[in-house]
């Protein structure tokens, strides 16, 4: 272990999901909510986000709506998609190009339009700890992994969403998905929310995590096979995907759950993409495809 764990850090660092900040930049801020060499088809909005539970008592919530959103009385699907860690509600927006992948999907009709909605989901311990959101290195943000954010969702995020939005408020029409730490995250939420998430995404989950040991913390991220068990038989998904790079640093996790899921007859799309734990050729792309299965599967 002694010899294998200069290699592992080495990873770690080379990742694009990050690691570790080297001094302070402009470029570790999350930023505006539109990019400067894309201007969105659709209706970007920011919300105030209240939080019930220790820490901000208030975060930044990012939602992408239709553009004809306000001008019908029509309601939609809701997509939430997290961020991994060294990230936050603007990781999809700087570096996965979500905009550009909801517009062309749609305007194609290949996409079932939706509500896209990107919280900020770290473990913050207070307002100063937070101010509006800080990068966190991706150690930070690993080892503060406690469940007290997540256990929060559905009150804090989506019950916030449902208030505010013209949403179509049900299992068949609630997507969760994430990358790395977002994605373990994800995996959580779908099985401790089985009634409320009917598709469920993990790209390159960081199933590796270790965080805080804490009551929440058992209670949330405990017990996977027996919640994915009840979630199958009980609430059975509408859709289920697992993707990794062929040379990512999570392939052996993903495969590993990939196989659990396959041997106990869990229904579920596995993919793999040609690139590591990265943006431009793995979750940018995976994206693509997932939005071209979320809310048209049965």
């Amino acid at each position: 272990m002694r010899k294998l764990f200069p290699i592992l850090i080495g990873i770690l660092l080379s990742s694009s999901c990050g690691v570790v900040r080297w001094k302070s930049s402009e470029s570790y801020l999350p930023g505006p909510t539109i990019r400067a060499d894309y201007t969105p088809k659709g209706i970007v909005e920011e919300v105030v986000q209240p939080c019930s539970v220790p820490g901000p008592a208030n975060r930044r919530l990012i939602v992408y709506l239709p553009a004809d959103y306000y001008e019908t009385d029509q309601r939609y699907p809701v997509l939430y998609l997290l961020h991994g860690a060294r990230g936050y509600e603007t990781s999809w927006i700087r570096k996965g190009e979500v905009y550009q992948t909801a517009d062309s999907l749609w305007a194609a009709g290949k996409a079932v339009p939706c509500i896209i909605v990107m919280p900020n989901v770290n473990q913050y311990n207070d307002e100063a700890d937070y101010e509006g959101g800080r990068f966190k290195d991706a150690f930070e943000s690993i080892l503060e992994v406690d469940g007290i954010v997540e256990s929060a969702f559905m009150n804090d995020v989506v019950h916030l969403v449902d208030s505010l939005y013209r949403t179509q408020a049900d299992q068949s029409h609630r997507a969760i998905a994430g990358l790395s730490i977002g994605a373990y995250q994800s995996i959580f939420l779908g099985a401790n929310h089985p009634e409320s998430f009917g598709y469920i995404c993990a790209m390159s989950p960081y199933m590796w995590s270790i965080g805080r040991p804490s009551v929440t913390r058992r209670q949330f991220y405990g017990r996977l096979h027996k919640k994915m068990n009840r979630q199958f038989t009980e609430y059975p998904p509408y859709g289920y995907y697992l993707y990794v790079g062929t040379k990512d640093m999570m392939r052996p996790a993903t495969h590993n759950l990939h196989m659990y899921m396959y041997k106990n007859g869990f229904p579920h799309l596995y993919r793999k993409y040609p690139a590591s734990h990265s943006w431009a050729k793995g979750w940018t792309q995976e994206l693509k495809d997932l939005m071209q299965h979320l809310f048209q599967e049965t």
